[in-house]
């Protein structure tokens, strides 16, 4: 699939996560997002690395992406070079492929939808997330800040669904300042109405869910 009208050009191959509305989402988060020049930024889930690209452009950044999929990160790669953004695509289980490094700007657009147990193989990784939709978005909250460079920032995307003020009081156990950087409403998705269809809910907010480590 080639992705054009879009902040970013580009592909997506078969069998790696589409870009919906909640990528561009983040993505336009991200490039706003105050940052250094040359900022360093992580993309985790990153599949075709579209709003890691968005984000590198905007701050003229070093970026790194990760993904358990092998053909995620050859997209990441082929991206990257459409757009002439610089990239260290990595195949690996989210920070642990970055183990010692720190960042200003890390984002993920993690698989939220909840589900049964979450998948080991197959496309639905992208998506299924567990009973309550949050299995990996628990894991980054845990792990990320020991990877935030001093006034770093983390922007985590995902539905009202998931629990938004669950998202920012584990921020704040964390020691980071807790906000919501951006929302849209609109219609439950696809992948999401499966879940919530039977209670008449026909709309849902997703939101970036915003951690910033304090400025001494």
């Amino acid at each position: 699939m080639l992705i054009r009208n879009s902040p970013a050009r580009g592909v997506v191959l078969p069998g790696v996560f589409r870009p919906r509305s909640d990528t561009w989402l983040l993505a336009r988060t991200a490039a706003r997002e105050p940052a250094p020049r040359g900022a360093r930024i992580l993309e985790l889930c990153a599949g075709p690395a579209f709003a890691g690209i968005v984000a590198a452009r905007a701050h003229d950044g070093e970026l790194v992406t990760v993904d358990v999929m092998r053909r995620a990160v050859i997209n990441a790669r082929i991206n990257a070079a459409i757009n002439h953004v610089p990239i260290v695509a990595r195949r690996g289980d989210l920070l642990s492929a970055v183990a010692g490094e720190r960042f200003d700007l890390i984002i993920a657009n993690p698989p939220y939808v909840p589900g049964g147990d979450p998948p080991r193989r197959g496309a639905s990784r992208a998506w299924e997330a567990g009973a309550d939709g949050r299995v990996v978005l628990d894991r980054i909250i845990a792990e990320a800040p020991r990877h935030l460079a001093p006034g770093g920032t983390l922007l985590l995307v995902h539905s009202e669904f998931c629990g938004t003020p669950t998202t920012l009081r584990a921020y704040a156990a964390r020691g980071l300042q807790a906000d919501v950087a951006a929302s849209e409403t609109g219609p439950v998705g696809p992948l999401m109405r499966a879940v919530v269809g039977s209670s008449g809910q026909d709309h849902e907010e997703v939101v970036v869910a915003r951690g910033k480590v304090p400025q001494p």
